[in-house]
């Protein structure tokens, strides 16, 4: 049985890793993930995307656009259902960003990814 803290360890590495399909692995395939920057860059989506596909392509673009792209994490805080993890979003050539997001569990899979931006 893998814990909620284990899949944010395991969310983080694969993310900066860039290891997509390992990252997708760790959610359901019904999934839905909601961010500021996806409503900046894709504003028909209002922010919110669903499915693997979709996570897929989100991720992949990023990879893709932002080579430097890494999450230095600052605090994992876990229950049974539900992770919170605050991270510093780092890009060459960009400040430094102060991130929270929240990831929802159910069945040792993420259901749900909620960003905040500070």
């Amino acid at each position: 049985m893998i814990t909620p803290e284990q899949i944010a360890y395991n969310w983080l590495t694969a993310f900066n890793e860039k290891q997509l399909e390992n990252l997708l692995e760790l959610y359901d395939d019904h999934a839905e993930h909601f961010s500021p920057k996806l409503a900046q860059r894709q504003p028909e989506t209002k922010g919110l995307i669903n499915g693997k596909e979709t996570l897929r392509a989100w991720w992949a673009d990023a990879f893709n656009r932002l080579p430097t792209l890494h999450y230095k994490p600052l605090t994992i805080t876990a229950n049974q259902d539900r992770v919170f993890m605050e991270y510093l979003r780092q890009v060459d050539g960009e400040p430094d960003l102060k991130v929270a997001e929240v990831l929802e569990i159910k069945n040792e899979k993420i259901v749900f990814s909620r960003v905040y931006h500070g």
